[in-house]
């Protein structure tokens, strides 16, 4: 990887799943007594501890991603948490319907280019205070995450050495199972060795609640948009251009229980009007205008309103562009680049710590 930054931190971890959580810890522990101490969502999630429910989710990740089990005990252990209260907030999807996470992400076919752009939408207290990690896990690709301290890298936007990229969006399904929940799907994702296993992962796992995904890989053709709910994965092609919010909106959804936030419906709204009226041939760079429009009326793409009524602002931006080779990320803060790496794709038997 050949990377440059100017302003938002790149952290590795590496080695077998409770060494990488323990490094995610350690990197988290200036800022996460802090975190949780003014964040509603913990004071909303904690009170499920020792519930049923909580067990049976923990059960279902242990069946399919143990290793992943073992990552968050790493991480708990390198922040001085418990185990049970770190598996508590990373399933917050799960156990409370309207978490503090939006995003905007948008997906376009230029010639033999593929681009995702998104916008990581999170909790404003995190705007200094998130961080890229590059995670070598022994025998997996490895991958480069933007990253919340104390939760698993995955649910918000990252590439991998296999080619893979995830940007992913909040849905806030009203109906959870007992399944695996939604973070731990995610990073599971970043595993995979090519776009079918990340589909075949998000198609045949039981989920509990759901993300949107919109994945891509590097030396594959396509662009495709995952919604993922409790009843269902829905998988649609993207044709040319597609923009997506933090709700539903496959043919199918009507049937689902919901929350659609004014903001959701709105940036929907938006990202429908402006793509488009995007110039052809599209420039990358139109894509993060769009991401950027504060829009005339209404409630914006862009979010640094301190009154957002989600709760949410828009903490960073990223740009992937994927060709044969690897994949170039370029991530902007307030406008201003942050970080620009091309990440190759590895051959077989060339991944791994």
């Amino acid at each position: 990887m050949v990377a440059s930054k100017q302003g938002l931190d790149l952290f590795q971890a590496s080695g077998e799943p409770y060494e990488i959580g323990y490094r995610l810890g350690e990197l988290a522990r200036p800022v996460f007594a802090g975190y949780m101490r003014q964040s509603r969502a913990w004071q909303a999630v904690r009170r499920w501890r020792g519930a049923p429910f909580v067990h049976k989710l923990r059960e279902a990740a242990h069946a399919h991603f143990p290793a992943l089990l073992v990552e968050l005990d790493g991480m708990a252990a390198g922040l001085g948490w418990t185990a049970e209260d770190m598996f508590l907030w990373n399933c917050r999807g799960e156990l409370i319907h309207n978490v503090p996470d939006g995003c905007t992400t948008l997906a376009a076919h230029v010639g033999d280019t593929r681009f995702i752009a998104h916008n990581e939408d999170g909790d404003p207290f995190l705007g200094e205070r998130c961080a890229l990690v590059e995670v070598r896990p022994a025998g997996k690709p490895g991958f480069v995450s933007f990253h919340y301290p104390g939760s698993l890298p995955g649910h918000t936007f990252a590439a991998s050495r296999a080619g893979v990229v995830q940007a992913i969006n909040n849905l806030r399904i009203r109906a959870p199972v007992a399944g695996v929940p939604r973070m731990i799907l995610a990073r599971a994702v970043l595993d995979a060795a090519s776009l079918d296993e990340a589909l075949h992962i998000l198609r045949d796992t039981p989920a509990a609640s759901g993300f949107h995904h919109t994945l891509g890989c590097a030396g594959d053709a396509r662009l495709v948009s995952v919604e993922v709910s409790a009843r269902r994965c829905s998988v649609q092609t993207v044709p040319n251009l597609y923009g997506h919010a933090n709700h539903m909106i496959h043919p199918g959804c009507e049937a689902e229980a919901q929350i659609v936030t004014d903001s959701s419906r709105e940036r929907q709204a938006r990202v429908n009007a402006l793509l488009p009226a995007l110039s052809r041939p599209l420039q990358p760079a139109a894509l993060l205008d769009v991401l950027q429009d504060r829009a005339p009326s209404g409630l914006p793409i862009y979010r640094d309103d301190p009154l957002d009524p989600d709760g949410e602002n828009t903490l960073a931006t990223a740009l992937f562009e994927i060709g044969g080779a690897g994949v170039s990320m370029k991530v902007y803060r307030q406008g201003q680049r942050a970080f620009d790496a091309f990440i190759a794709r590895a051959a077989c038997g060339q991944t791994g710590a």
